[in-house]
C-alpha cells in the first residue's frame, strides 16, 4: 500500500489521518514489490545453497529482477536449476517478510559476514546510487533488514539488508516466475571493483503471464540483431578494431546510407542546413562546454600534443590536451558565433551526421545498440524566446513523421524534468522550460510520462518512447532546451529592437545514433526489411541456365529505374537459390521459365512463400518501383 504517497509493507501501521492507497499486483508498483521480494528468495536459495556465496545487490529491474554473488566458482547452468528447485520450496513455504529498522552498529554487527552489505551500510542517508546507476537498497535516513521467517514457528530463516517493502509472505510469489540466465557484473558498476556472479530472473503474477513473456524473449532472440547481422552479412566487430566499434560490411553500408539518406531528405525540407565538424578538439572546447566537469568519465582520455623539446629533453613550447568528442553541439555553437547573426535569421536549424566517441564501460557493450562510436542525426536549433514553443512542436511533428517513414508508428512522449544536484541554470529557467515541454506534450495528443530527475545538467527534454513490433519499447527522438550553453559560448543575435539578445537553444536527435536505429529497425522487421532499405530488392531466378539471359533483360530495365536489382546464374539448381535467397530476405523473387518468355511475363515469389504468376515486365516493373517509392512492406497481400 501507498501510505501518505510512500510506499509500505502491508504490515505497517496506519492512523486515521493517514491517506491509504491500494497498490495492485500487477501496477508498476506492485511488479517492482513482487520482483524485488523474489531476488531475496534467490539470494536466499544461494545461501541455503551455498552458504559461503556472498551477497552483492538485488534490485527489481524492467521485466524482472537480478541478485549479484561472490561465490567460489561461478554458477552453471545446472546451478541454476537447483537454486530454482530451493526457490520453490522456499516459495511454498510461506515465509514472512519481516521489517525491522536497525542502527548502524546493529547492522554492521549482524552483517559482519557481508563485506559487500558492509560496503553498503556506510551509504546510509547519502548516495544510493552504483557507478552505473543501478539502485543498491540501502534505504534513507533508516537502516532496515528484512527477516524471512517460518510461518509456522516464528523461526528466522534469512535476512537481508533492504529497504523493502515486500509481499507479506513468499507464498504470493506463486508460480509465475523464473531464473533466466547469470552473467558477470563488477560490484557497483564499476571496473576497479571485483568481478561478481549476476543471477537474472523474472517474476508476473501469473503463469500465462510468464509464458507470454518467456514467448516474447523466445521471439526476440529470434530477432537479436546481433545474431541476424552475421546472418545477413550486414557488420561485424573485429578484435583488431576494439570493443564496441563497428563496421558496416556491403549490404549493412546499404541500409544505413537509406537510412540517412531518407533522414536528409525530411531535414532539407524543414528548414535545416547541413554542418560538419572534426572528430577531435583541444581540451579548451569541452572546458567551456562544460563536458569535462560533467561528462569527463564518458569521455576518451585526452592525447597530449603539441608538446616541443630542445635537443636535451627540455620543453620550449607547451603541449595542450586534445580530445575525441563526444558530443557535437560545442562545434555547432562556434558556427553560430563566427559571424554577427540576426533575429532575421532564427530559427537557425543545425544539422549534422556527426560520429562522436563514448568511452562506454565494456560491460555495457551492446552489438549496435551500446557502443564506443557512434554517429549521431544531430541538430541544434537556435531561436528565439518567442519561438520556442512552436519550434519544439514543429520537431515533434517532424519526428512523427519521419519515424512513420521508418515503419514505426506506436508511441508515447516521456518528459525528464531536473535533478538538482546535477543541473546548471535557475529554478526559473527550468520551471518555464519544464512548462514549455509539457504544454506541447499534452497538445500532441499523446500520453505524456513523467520522468522525474532525468533531465540533462543543461536543460529538460521530451523524448519520443516508440514500440516496435514485438511490443519493445525503445527510447528514439529527444527534443532538449538548453539555456546554458548559449550563456557559456556568449552567443547573441541583433533583436528586432537593435539591442542583444541571447538565443535559446535546443538540442533534437531524431534517430538518437544510426548505430542504434539500425539495430532497432533489424529487430523490427526480424531482418525483413521493407524494399526501400532492402540491401538486395529483387533477384532474377532462372528455372534454367536457358532463361538467364531473359531475366537479365529484365533486371537491367529495374537498375535503370535504380532498383537494387541481379539474377543468381550460380550452378544450384532453382529450388536450392529460392531457399538462398527467401532466408536472405529479398523481398522479390522474379521467376522466369519458357510460359514466361513466351509472354514477356515475369512470376512473382513473395518472402511468405506465395506466388504471382504471368506479370507483365512494364507492370512488374512499375509495381517494384512503386512499392519502393512507398517505403511499402511486400507480402503476399501486395499481390491482391
Amino acid at each position: 500500500m501507498r501510505v501518505n504517497g510512500e510506499l509500505k509493507d502491508l504490515a505497517a501501521t496506519v492512523t486515521d489521518t493517514d491517506t491509504v492507497e491500494p497498490v495492485a499486483i500487477d501496477s508498476e508498483d506492485g511488479l517492482n514489490i513482487l520482483r524485488h521480494s523474489a531476488a531475496h528468495v534467490l539470494a536466499q536459495a544461494v545461501q541455503r545453497i551455498n552458504p559461503e556465496a556472498k551477497l552483492g545487490i538485488g534490485p527489481p529491474i524492467t521485466d524482472g529482477f537480478y541478485y549479484d554473488f561472490d561465490p567460489e566458482q561461478p554458477f552453471t547452468p545446472d546451478d541454476l536449476k537447483a537454486i530454482e528447485k530451493e526457490m520453490q520450496r522456499i516459495v511454498k513455504q510461506g515465509q514472512r517478510f519481516v521489517r525491522r529498522v536497525v542502527t548502524e552498529e546493529e547492522a554492521r554487527e549482524e552483517l559482519a559476514n557481508e563485506p559487500y552489505k558492509l560496503e553498503l551500510i556506510g551509504l546510509k542517508g547519502g548516495s544510493d546510487q552504483g557507478d552505473s546507476g543501478e539502485s543498491v537498497e540501502v534505504g534513507g535516513a533508516e537502516l532496515t533488514i528484512y527477516d524471512n521467517v517460518d510461518p509456522k514457528t516464528g523461526d528466522l530463516c534469512w535476512k537481508d539488508l533492504c529497504r523493502g517493502p515486500h509481499l507479506p509472505s513468499t507464498r504470493m510469489i506463486g508460480n509465475g516466475w523464473a531464473l533466466l540466465r547469470s552473467a558477470g557484473a563488477y560490484w557497483r558498476g564499476s571496473e576497479k571493483n571485483p568481478m561478481l556472479q549476476r543471477v537474472y530472473g523474472t517474476a508476473w503474477p501469473t503463469k500465462d503471464e510468464l509464458r507470454a513473456y518467456q514467448a516474447r524473449l523466445e521471439e526476440a532472440a529470434k530477432r537479436d540483431h546481433r545474431k541476424l547481422g552475421v546472418e545477413l552479412d550486414l557488420f561485424s566487430f573485429p578484435d583488431e578494431i576494439g570493443s564496441g566499434l563497428a563496421v558496416f560490411h556491403p549490404k549493412g553500408g546499404i541500409i544505413r546510407h537509406e537510412i540517412e539518406n531518407y533522414m536528409r531528405e525530411q531535414l532539407l525540407r524543414n528548414g535545416y542546413e547541413f554542418v560538419n565538424s572534426p572528430h577531435i578538439t583541444k581540451g579548451s572546447l569541452f572546458e567551456t562546454s562544460q563536458h569535462l566537469n560533467w561528462y569527463k568519465d564518458g569521455m576518451f582520455p585526452a592525447m597530449h600534443l603539441d608538446e616541443v623539446t630542445d635537443g636535451e629533453g627540455n620543453v620550449t613550447k607547451q603541449g595542450q590536451d586534445y580530445y575525441l568528442k563526444p558530443m557535437n553541439c560545442p562545434f555547432h555553437n562556434l558556427i553560430f558565433r563566427s559571424r554577427a547573426r540576426s533575429y532575421r535569421e532564427l530559427p537557425l536549424r543545425m544539422a549534422e551526421f556527426g560520429t562522436v566517441y563514448r568511452y562506454e564501460k565494456s560491460g555495457t557493450l551492446s552489438g549496435l545498440t551500446r557502443v564506443r562510436g557512434l554517429t549521431q542525426d544531430d541538430a541544434h536549433i537556435y531561436v528565439t524566446d518567442e519561438q520556442v514553443k512552436d519550434e519544439i512542436k514543429r520537431q515533434l511533428n517532424l519526428v512523427f513523421e519521419t519515424l512513420r517513414g521508418y515503419g514505426l508508428d506506436d508511441f508515447y512522449l516521456e518528459l525528464s524534468t531536473r535533478d538538482p544536484e546535477k543541473s546548471v541554470g535557475t529554478d526559473e529557467q527550468w520551471r518555464d522550460a519544464e512548462e514549455t515541454l509539457r504544454e506541447v506534450g499534452e497538445e500532441s495528443g499523446l500520453e505524456l510520462v513523467a520522468d522525474p530527475g532525468g533531465a540533462a545538467f543543461y536543460g529538460p527534454k521530451i523524448s519520443v518512447q516508440a514500440r516496435d513490433a514485438i511490443g519493445r519499447t525503445w527510447q528514439l527522438s529527444t527534443v532538449q532546451l538548453d539555456f546554458n550553453q548559449p550563456a557559456l559560448f556568449e552567443l547573441e543575435y541583433a533583436a528586432a529592437d537593435g539591442t542583444r539578445k541571447q538565443p535559446v537553444m535546443i538540442h533534437r536527435a531524431l534517430l538518437g545514433s544510426v548505430e542504434r536505429f539500425f539495430a532497432i529497425l533489424l529487430e523490427h522487421y526480424a531482418g525483413a526489411f521493407p524494399v526501400w532499405l532492402s540491401p538486395v530488392q529483387v533477384i532474377g531466378i532462372p528455372v534454367a541456365a536457358e532463361y538467364g539471359d531473359y531475366l537479365d533483360g529484365v533486371i537491367a530495365q529495374l537498375r535503370a529505374r535504380g532498383v537494387r536489382a541481379e539474377v543468381d546464374h550460380g550452378d544450384d539448381r532453382m529450388p536450392k537459390k529460392i531457399r538462398t535467397h527467401t532466408k536472405a530476405k529479398v523481398p522479390f523473387q522474379l521467376i522466369a521459365g519458357e510460359e514466361d518468355r513466351a509472354a514477356g511475363a515475369v512470376s512473382f515469389r513473395f518472402r511468405d512463400g506465395t506466388q504471382l504468376n504471368g506479370v507483365p515486365v512494364a507492370e512488374a516493373v512499375d509495381r517494384i518501383v512503386r512499392s519502393i517509392e512507398s517505403h511499402e512492406q511486400v507480402s503476399s497481400a501486395w499481390a491482391e
